[in-house]
This record gives C-alpha cells, structure tokens and sequence, in this order.
C-alpha cells in the first residue's frame, strides 16, 4: 500500500506524523471518507467542498487547491491499482508545541489512505440490522458546528462503546432535546406513510452525502416525499421502515431499535428500492480515475 503524504507516495510503514502534531495531540484537523467504484471516484466534488468548508470553519487553510486535492486523490487511488476502494482524505493543522495555541502549527499536515472496506457483512443489507439508542448525547450545535467532519470523533466513539456492550453494530444519538440526530458513523432515516424523514443537520447531524444522494434519488426519481424534520424515539419506534446512510456504510435497513420491531421487522420496500437506486447511481456516476 502507498500512501500519499505531504505531496509524495510513500510505503504504508513510512507514513509517518509527528507526535506533536495536533491533530494527534487534540483531535484539530479534518477529514473525508471517499467511496471509489468500477474506476470512479463517487461525488469528489461535494466532498471536497465539505473538507474545505470544514477547514474554513476552524481557520485551517489547506496548501492546496481543490482541483489540485482532487488530482492527488486520483493520484493515490491510481497508485495503489484500485477500482474499487475506500478514500480517507485527512488534513490535521499540523505539528506544534504541547500548547493549545493553532498558530505554533506553521504547516498543514496532509495524507490520503487508499483501501479495501466493508463496513456491515451482506447479511444485514440482506436481513437489517439490530440497532440500539445511546445513553451518550450528540456534541449541541452551540459547541461544535455538525457541518465540521472534525477528527474529534470521541463523541462517536463513546457512543460507539455502548454498541459494542450491547453486541450490535450501531447505535443511535439523540441531542440534548432527546430528538434523534444520527448514529455514530452514519445518518438515520425512518419511513412513515410513504414519507421519507431525517433529522435536519441544525438538530447536530452531519450533512452526509450519502444522505443528500439518497433524499435525492427519493425526490427525483422515484417520486417519494422526502423532508428534514425534527423526531424523538416514539416516531423511530412506530415507523414503517428504518435505515441508515454513510459513505462507508452505503444504504442499510434497520430492523429492530432497543428490541423493538420496525414495520414487520424485515427491510421495508421503500428501503430495499433506495438501496437498488442508490447502487445504480454509484456505478454510473463519478470522476473517473483511469
């Protein structure tokens, strides 16, 4: 595996960032995660645009341009003979001193991982998955921005834990107004009366674009209504069709929350055609890389 750092390739083992570096040392950086398929990179653009809105809002100005960015990103995926791959696309405010302060950080540290991924086995896009409600509350807007996909992911993974104890792969977040934002790594959707729902990014989710895709492929081509709405458990619990969205994780039913049935406790129809769409969508769009 090469690993493009800093502007050159280097072996897995030499990829290397200081210990000072504060993205390491507090969490201060951004990041992307990037879906490659069939020799094309899936909607660079808006994810550019998101890492760069990200940097804007912590005052991280990255050394590169966006099209030189997405020419590196090309770059890494081409070096390591992948058609079909996973992007990580990081950029840290660079090494400094053990104090707090960004501007010790004089220069930008910058890597893309190019690799394999499979986030969820065949078996619960086949069968949903069982999913849990996290005692641990999303970061409040008011004291971190959910439109920064910040390399601060303890929130995440604290959340995380609780899965994990509970031997299921995800669990969902609520907001300090026990309204649902998100998972800990994807976006949430429920279905109700032919509706499609999610909670908006002000209630603490992130902008996924996985997300706007599929509230896309909704609108547009199969006709379904789909809003941003503002909902609590009571609505995940008596929904007609659950699943979530992300990058890594693609589209993936929900069918049991904290033990409880959603719809018939098998994935909806709804769900099973936005899963289809949205795999048609990644076969026939992106930059291509080759």
């Amino acid at each position: 595996m090469k690993i493009w750092l800093n502007g050159k390739f280097v072996d897995r083992e030499k990829a290397i960032v200081s210990v000072f570096d504060h993205g390491l040392l507090y969490g201060d950086g951004v990041f992307e995660g990037i879906r490659a398929y069939d020799g094309r990179v899936f909607r660079l653009k808006e994810h550019l645009d998101r890492l760069y809105n990200s940097a804007k809002a912590i005052l991280l100005k990255i050394p590169l341009s966006k099209e030189q960015m997405g020419k590196a990103v090309l770059s890494a995926v081409r070096k390591n003979k992948l058609h079909n791959a996973y992007i990580r696309l990081v950029v840290t405010r660079g090494p400094g001193d053990l104090g707090l302060d960004p501007r010790k950080c004089r220069v930008p540290s910058m890597f893309i991982i190019v690799d394999k991924i499979v986030l969820y086995s065949q078996e619960y896009y086949t069968n949903g998955l069982k999913i849990i409600t996290a005692a641990t509350r999303r970061n409040p807007p008011c004291a971190i921005s959910p439109h920064i996909k910040s390399l601060n992911y303890l929130n995440n993974i604290l959340a995380k834990i609780e899965a994990i104890k509970a031997d299921v792969p995800e669990a969902i977040m609520l907001n300090e107004k026990k309204q649902v934002v998100e998972c800990t790594g994807d976006n949430v959707f429920i279905i109700k009366n032919g509706k499609l729902i999610s909670p908006p990014t002000s209630a603490g989710a992130l902008p996924g674009i996985t997300r706007n895709a599929v509230m896309e492929l909704a609108r547009r081509k199969l006709k379904i209504p789909a809003e941003e709405r503002l909902f609590k458990m009571e609505q995940v619990y008596n929904a007609d069709e659950c699943f979530l969205t992300g990058t890594a994780a693609e589209v993936v039913p929900v069918v049991v929350v904290d033990g409880k049935k959603i719809g018939n406790g098998k994935p909806g129809r709804i769900t099973r055609r936005l899963m289809e769409e949205f795999r048609k969508l990644t076969k026939s769009t992106g930059v291509p890389i080759y």
